[in-house]
């Protein structure tokens, strides 16, 4: 069985704060990735809590988003809506941090379990928490196809967006464009 991961797909990232034209041209494709996938779909969920900007990224990166309880950290309603209207069964991790080491621990059981053949990466951001977990899951499970679809995944550019996915590439993960 495939598993499409969905990666921080959430309106501070489409709409809110840190959104982009880019991150909100990709919520289309993936509506249509979702309606014609067969498999389970796990999700990550970028959550921070109100003392963000005490924190590491926060003082890297000092802007609040994906507050728990906001707006901002939803998933994007499309996308939710897609996904229970076909009824697809899924998962969500949220994680406080680029990478879900839980994420990918769970994969790793459904692989050990013989559940899963393939993964596909899709979401937001591709040079942050994309790449971040794609890299996570292909070290935990190397012998298993790990896919990108480019475009269904933005980045917080286009140059940043493009980077990542030659990294990935390098680390032999297929990238769909």
């Amino acid at each position: 069985m495939e598993v499409l991961v969905i990666v921080d797909v959430q309106n501070d990232f489409i709409s809110g704060v840190l959104g982009t034209k880019e991150a909100e041209a990709i919520i289309e494709p993936l509506i249509n990735k979702i309606n014609s996938f067969n498999g389970i779909v796990l999700m990550t969920k970028d959550t921070h809590e109100k003392n963000y900007l005490s924190t590491q990224e926060g003082k890297k990166l000092p802007v609040e988003h994906c507050i728990r309880g906001t707006s901002g950290w939803d998933i994007d309603f499309r996308v939710m809506e897609a996904i229970k209207e076909k009824g697809i069964d899924y998962k969500i991790f949220e994680k406080d941090t680029f990478g879900s080491v839980k994420l990918s621990e769970y994969i790793a059981e459904l692989y050990n379990a013989g559940k899963i053949d393939q993964i596909e990466f899709v979401g937001l951001c591709t040079d942050i928490c994309v790449v971040s977990n794609a890299l996570l899951v292909k070290a935990m499970l190397p012998e298993v196809p790990v896919r990108v679809d480019a475009t269904c995944c933005a980045g917080v550019t286009p140059e940043t967006h493009n980077a990542a996915l030659i990294t990935m590439e390098s680390c032999q993960i297929e990238i769909i464009k």
